[in-house]
């Protein structure tokens, strides 16, 4: 049912009425631009209202390659986390859509049939994937064919991960040689995919290099193991119900079980063209970036044309959301977006590359000065009118950039010695270019952030690289600057950088590392996060980002003498299940050991059936996952289980899994299942730095998969276990180490709770045992966990049994929540970035 909805005003501290700030996109530019008008006191004059298409906080979209290539989480590329837009009262509306704008009468219209009044509007609808005419690419139903990929999204790069991963997929097809195309196949060639790129240009990156440069970065590309196909188009996507390959023409068909389509972007204008905005090859907007003929509404990023140029880079919208929230907060209504000198500066395949300008010489007196070798992979090429630098192509060797690409945004005088401009040979160095770098020089293009910032942070008081950046978020996108700002920072410093303390602090609100922070709260007797801050943080300050951590660590230390305080949880913690993509959660019952019964399959299955579960799913572990529940229902579903929780969440003990052992197994030589639902019995629920996963196998067959578990138990002949640690077969991969061969399950259990005990001492905060273990050593482990060599054995012991003892079904608290919103929707629904894994 539509209905309008009246926001109350709200009023700022000088008592007027605030006005309504809406926006339409939560991408980079709309969340930029509420970044800038809060800056200038926005959220005194405003009352804000953001709509994203997605279901998401606001993300890097640059670093969407590295998600792909599994260099980054999908949780580390979120810009600003959910918490950011509640903390600025911000009211995000993720996973909706606004379809029309009524301007007569100033509201905007959703696909969730809310009415939204507005004062000032903007739109930042970004742009879409173009899927080029061919035949093939839709099924009859008019969606794309199964296998077919864009590449805009966090959700195109899941689904492209998850569909390359898949054993029986190997090869794989990207249309579309440029930036994105290259990022494409090298992401999916870290998958093990047979990667083939077909492009139309005549050379690799033909908008942002000329020939020369294409054909140096074509050699590099190929010593990837990269198919490249130039001067050639796709004309078919083959295969009936998915993907089998391509049609080129005038070339061979290609094989393939994916088809991913990189060939440019177009801008969203739907929304304007349906609402009668003005429209040609993007939204026009003048120089305050406000929409021809509407005082009311500004429109930003990539949806935007401004003196007939629409931009598909980063540094552009920077720029233009200081000028539009200069005007929309009237900061500065003199301001002006004149249009941008666009300058490419990233790491394309695992090759530095920069552009800018002209690819080569355009009139008869242009200078082109050019360097070239192809076997090293480096190509620069410089461009010379007038004696001012008007284009660049550095290939393989991006030192010089930083002083070429101001020498190109500020026209700068050039050496006579012209191949100064591409070596250090007598002309301006690193550090001379750095020092020559004007203010305004935008130093990282992910986050918009000038050489004055970073300046600004440095004599600010920030004395670290990494203090600068976090205060700054230089270097926080695709790190392809992380260099020059190192530089910047170092120069700006004049030689009194400080090595960052902060990188051996075990959270980052107080200043202390593991074994200081855990003498400090014994000294002092603290028991609460709340009385750790108190005591320990700078000011008495708390930070969010720490309570995670030291919940755990106090939990661990203290076991039933830890105070706990509820906002010190993650929400998962909170409401002891896994939050999912959409805002439910799952349940997933306890089956110690994998071993269930037909009274708890029946229970489970009436559970489902009562409360209309979308989803049952079997999980890895060996357990029931009941997808889809809201937060409301949690208590009476698990009510209705009356079963204990299966530990699917947090960071602690999880699960075991086992094989069906010596009782069924024709090789069997060990009870594993009997070992591994003691070990689960007795461990359940424990406190530690991430997440422990175990599994015992009844022989050497692994067929509990012990070798790659946290810590694995294998019977072995004899009637002897071998126990290994620090293994994995998630994101990363490891095989576990021999940490001892023992004779019988009780010694078994003994070290398992001897090194996680350990583990719970010694690692940092969300360091997995895969990284732990190889950190610590696996000998340093054997003489201290077997041999007792610090004589720490029957303390390690001590202290997990009384861990042990203080277990407490986190479900008992079903009927009486601790707190009146623990169990209770907190609308709207959106998705939460996850919790970062180190």
């Amino acid at each position: 049912m539509t209905s309008v909805l009246e926001r109350p005003h709200g009023r700022h501290p000088g008592g007027a009425p605030r006005r309504r700030l809406v926006v339409v996109g939560n991408g980079m530019a709309g969340a930029r631009a509420v970044e800038e008008i809060l800056a200038r006191g926005g959220a005194d004059q405003f009352t804000i209202t953001m709509f994203g298409d997605e279901p998401y906080g606001n993300y890097n979209r640059i670093m969407l390659s590295h998600v792909l290539s599994g260099e980054e989480s999908d949780a580390d590329i979120f810009l600003n986390a959910l918490s950011w837009y509640n903390e600025n009262s911000i009211t995000l509306h993720a996973g909706v859509r606004v379809d029309r704008i009524d301007k007569a009468t100033k509201h905007v219209f959703s696909n969730d049939g809310r009415v939204t009044p507005y004062d000032t509007l903007i739109i930042a609808t970004g742009s879409r994937s173009h899927m080029p005419p061919m035949d093939g690419l839709y099924t009859p139903g008019g969606s794309v064919k199964h296998g077919i990929f864009g590449f805009r999204t966090i959700d195109d790069t899941r689904k492209m991960v998850q569909h390359a991963q898949q054993d029986h997929h190997r090869r794989a097809v990207v249309i579309g040689g440029g930036l994105l195309g290259l990022e494409a196949a090298y992401g999916l060639k870290s998958h093990g995919i047979a990667v083939e790129v077909v492009h139309s240009g005549g050379h690799l990156m033909n908008a942002q290099m000329g020939p020369d440069g294409g054909a140096v970065l074509r050699r590099s590309v190929e010593a990837l193991g990269i198919g490249v196909h130039t001067s050639s188009r796709t004309t078919a996507v083959l295969g009936t119900d998915s993907v089998i390959g391509v049609s080129l023409r005038d070339r061979e068909d290609i094989a393939c079980d994916m088809v991913v389509v990189a060939a440019g972007i177009r801008p969203n204008v739907d929304l304007a063209v349906l609402s009668g905005l003005p429209v040609e090859r993007a939204i026009v907007v003048d120089d305050r970036l406000m929409v021809q003929d509407e005082d009311d509404i500004f429109a930003v990023g990539e949806c935007v044309q401004h003196r007939g140029e629409v931009y598909g880079l980063v540094a552009p919208l920077w720029e233009q959301a200081v000028v539009l929230a200069n005007h929309v907060t009237g900061a500065d209504t003199s301001s002006a977006y004149l249009g941008s000198r666009t300058a490419t500066k990233l790491k394309v395949a695992g090759v530095d590359v920069a552009s800018m300008g002209l690819h080569g010489p355009e009139l008869d007196t242009d200078e082109h000065i050019v360097f070239s070798e192809p076997s090293r992979g480096i190509f620069k090429s410089i461009v010379v009118r007038d004696n001012k630098m008007v284009g660049a192509t550095l290939l393989g060797d991006s030192r010089k950039v930083a002083y070429l690409t101001q020498a190109y945004d500020r026209g700068l005088p050039l050496p006579e010695e012209r191949i100064a401009l591409l070596f250090d040979v007598g002309g301006p160095g690193e550090e001379a270019g750095v020092a020559e770098l004007d203010d305004g020089a935008q130093v990282c293009n992910c986050n918009g952030v000038s050489k004055g910032a970073l300046v600004a942070a440095v004599k600010g008081g920030c004395a670290t690289v990494s203090g600068a950046m976090d205060a700054t978020r230089a270097g926080k996108g695709c790190g392809s600057c992380k260099l020059l700002v190192k530089q910047v920072v170092e120069w700006a410093a004049d030689g009194a950088v400080e090595e960052d303390p902060a990188a051996s602090y075990y959270v980052p609100g107080i200043p202390l590392d593991k074994p200081a922070l855990m003498a400090a709260i014994r000294k002092q007797g603290l028991r609460s996060v709340s009385q750790v801050f108190a005591a320990l943080a700078p000011g008495s300050a708390e930070d969010a980002k720490s309570k995670m951590g030291l919940a755990s660590l106090l939990k661990m230390m203290l076991a039933d003498r830890y105070i706990d305080e509820r906002d010190a949880r993650f929400i998962n913690d909170r409401v002891h299940a896994n939050i999912q993509r959409d805002g439910t959660f799952s349940v997933v019952p306890q089956m110690k050991g994998g071993v269930t019964s037909v009274q708890q399959l029946r229970r489970i299955a009436d559970v489902a059936e009562k409360h209309k579960v979308p989803l049952i799913k079997l999980t890895g572990g060996q357990r029931i996952d009941l997808l889809g529940i809201p937060k409301e229902d949690l208590p009476q579903v698990w009510a209705d289980l009356d079963m204990p929780s299966g530990y699917a969440y947090g960071k602690s003990f999880r699960t075991v899994k086992t094989c069906v052992g010596k009782d069924f197994c024709r090789y069997g030589t060990g009870d594993s299942t009997k070992l591994g639902i003691e070990i689960e019995s007795r461990f359940q629920g424990i406190e530690s730095p991430a997440k422990l996963k175990l599994a015992v196998s009844g022989c050497p067959r692994n067929c509990a998969e012990s070798l790659v578990k946290d810590v694995g138990v294998v019977a072995v002949e004899g009637g002897r276990w071998e126990l290994y640690v620090g293994g994995a077969a998630g994101a990363h991969i490891r095989k576990g180490d021999l940490l001892a061969t023992v004779d019988d399950p009780e010694e078994v259990k003994l070290l398992t709770g001897r090194f996680m005990q350990y583990y719970r001492e010694q690692a940092n905060w969300l360091e997995r045992t895969y990284a732990f273990v190889p950190r610590v050593g696996i000998e340093h482990l054997r003489a201290v966990i077997v041999e007792d060599s610090e004589g720490i054995a029957a303390a390690l012991d001590a202290a997990m049994q009384a861990s042990v003892d203080s277990y407490v079904d986190p479900w008992s608290e079903r009927h009486d929540p601790l707190t009146p919103g623990q169990f209770r929707t907190a609308l709207p629904l959106t998705v939460l970035p996850q919790v970062p894994v180190r």
